[in-house]
């Protein structure tokens, strides 16, 4: 017996309304999304389309909120946040309005803390190796090693 759960179409944009006022989501997610739900092709395209229409699915919007939300809040580097956006096949150009809501001095000033924390954490004498795990660490993050060593050696 089958306990696969079916939709009609209109059922299915009510979903994905809902799913998507939860939360910004990407093109991605949503058909990765109407997929699990099964849906047939020419619905998926009928669905993403209705989605977009209405301003449900944005895919700027969710590259913004999704780089402010990680930077803020798991305090991730660009690099990071920027193979994780490619990962969830955003374009390029919204890949790059999105870091740029990220303010410069926040970057700057999050990247320091970081370093000093873990600097902190480390109990070592030895400056290499903590210039090594540091920047391991940093590199583990999403932050550019141009910056990561400029911080390192100011500090």
């Amino acid at each position: 017996m089958n306990n696969t759960k079916t939709y009609t179409v209109d059922q299915a944009k009510l979903a994905l309304e809902k799913y998507c006022i939860y939360q910004d989501r990407c093109h991605q997610e949503v058909l990765d999304k109407l997929h699990k739900m099964n849906m047939i092709d020419d619905a998926k395209e009928l669905i993403l389309f209705h989605l977009i229409q209405h301003n449900f699915l944005n895919e700027e919007r969710f590259a913004k909120s999704f780089a402010r939300g990680k930077f803020y809040q798991k305090k991730w580097g660009k690099v990071k946040i920027t193979n994780q956006l490619k990962y969830k096949n955003i374009s390029t150009l919204n890949i790059k309005t999105a870091i740029e809501e990220i303010n410069e001095e926040d970057y700057l000033e999050t990247a320091k803390a970081l370093i000093l924390k873990k600097i902190a954490q480390l109990n070592l004498k030895n400056k290499f190796e903590i210039r090594k795990k540091v920047s391991y660490f940093m590199r583990s993050k999403g932050y550019e090693i141009s910056l990561i060593i400029d911080v390192l050696d100011v500090i």
